[in-house]
């Protein structure tokens, strides 16, 4: 009897602990949930929301930073993908989401360093309260959010990493944003809608 109290007891603190740390995960948007306005604040101090993209056909919504060496490896393929799509209709927000305190890389002054630096080619915005981020179930940087707008409203059709080579801009195979916005605006649906994002942990506020 001991035996089967000791197991129950395990067993409920196994599956009280995942269901908490499930719970404090974001939860998110969905492939083909609408998403919801925000604004944000951007290097040059302007406010930028998403409502500012209605003349364009879609998005490209990336959580970013300076910090972490995984967007670092990304900054050039992204500007690449700016360029590429801008002018279709597609252009890319970039997002930082990280509390600052946790990486001083990461503080506003620090963001506009890194995009004069680099020459963005996109609007690069501080999540200041994270709940963007919240909002979106964003986890890592970099992780991309391709949206479609449609009636209106931005769908969302793609989310995870950009590519299948995160460290390595020369060995890419896969080169999944860029396949789904290509299939959104040749009118086709996104073939690989969901890929894991690999990157750095967001760093969220206690």
């Amino acid at each position: 009897m001991n035996r089967w109290l000791r197991l129950s007891l395990v067993l409920w603190l196994t599956l009280g602990a995942s269901v908490e740390t499930f719970a404090q995960l974001p939860k998110g948007y969905t492939i083909g949930d609408a998403v919801a306005d925000f604004r944000l604040k951007n290097i040059d101090s302007r406010t930028i929301s998403l409502g500012d993209y209605r003349s364009q056909k879609g998005l490209i919504v990336v959580f970013s930073s300076n910090h972490c060496p995984f967007s670092k490896a990304y900054e050039d393929r992204l500007i690449a993908l700016d360029r590429k799509f801008a002018a279709q209709g597609y252009p890319v927000l970039a997002i930082m989401p990280n509390d600052p305190t946790a990486y001083e890389d990461d503080s506003f002054e620090n963001m506009k360093n890194r995009a004069r630096d680099k020459g963005y080619s996109y609007a690069y915005t501080m999540d200041e309260t994270q709940s963007v981020a919240r909002a979106f179930g964003a986890t890592r940087t970099p992780e991309v959010f391709v949206l479609k707008q449609t009636g209106g409203q931005f769908i969302l059709e793609y989310i995870g990493t950009i590519d299948d080579s995160p460290q390595d801009g020369g060995n890419v195979q896969r080169r999944y944003v860029e396949e789904a916005v290509t299939s959104l605006l040749a009118g086709r649906p996104v073939q690989s809608p969901l890929t894991k994002p690999i990157g750095c942990a967001i760093k969220w506020k206690n």
